[in-house]
Parts: C-alpha cells; structure tokens; sequence
C-alpha cells in the first residue's frame, strides 16, 4: 500500500511556512515532511520539538546536536532522516570523519567524554 501525498493548498495553513522554509532550505519541499503532514497535529508537534532542541539557545553544541539526530535516525532506521540530518552534520561541521564513525562511536578513538 502506498500513501499519496495531497497538493500544497489542501494541508492546514498552519503548516505552510514549514513547507515555505524547507522549500528554502532544499529547494524543494520534501515528499516526507508531505506525508508526515498527512497527521497535522503530530507534524506540528514533532517539528515543534526539534525546533526546541535545534535551538541557538540549547547548551548542547550545534555539532554534537546534529550528530545525536543522526544517531537517533540511525537507530531509528530512517535513511530519510539520516541523510537530512548528515547533511546539517556536514554543513555545520565541515568535516564528516566523526559521521563516518558515529555507528561504531563507542569504539571509536574520534570521541570522547567531552
């Protein structure tokens, strides 16, 4: 069974400047964030969420936020949210050798304590 997305203008208005910003960010708007939205009230709170914790204002670095999201999405088996996620890793970053490891981080002589 596959779900089918449904145009921009029929999704609650509410979502459309996520759509706007990602429409920025990616050049398009990405058929993931169209399917998730199918549920507006989940979409909204989720995206709410890693809005809070993608914040400027988190104590937690933007580079070791971005490498828990791709180890979330990781264990999570989401190809999609590992490669959003590895993307703003890279972008942040400039470097993907820590990326590169992060599957086998405990093992891994690229990471410690701190």
């Amino acid at each position: 069974m596959r779900i089918k997305t449904k145009g921009l203008q029929d999704y609650p208005f509410y979502l459309r400047p996520f759509f706007w910003n990602q429409h920025r960010k990616y050049g398009m708007v990405l058929k993931p964030a169209l399917l998730w939205a199918r549920v507006p009230r989940l979409f909204t709170t989720v995206a709410l969420l890693f809005g809070a914790l993608d914040s400027k204002k988190s104590v937690v670095t933007p580079t070791l936020r971005s490498m828990i999201t791709v180890r979330v999405s990781q264990i999570n088996w989401c190809e999609f949210c590992v490669d959003v996620n590895s993307y703003m890793f890279a972008k942040r970053e400039g470097d993907i050798t820590k990326l590169n490891a992060l599957s086998e981080w405990s093992e891994s002589t690229l990471f410690d304590e701190h």
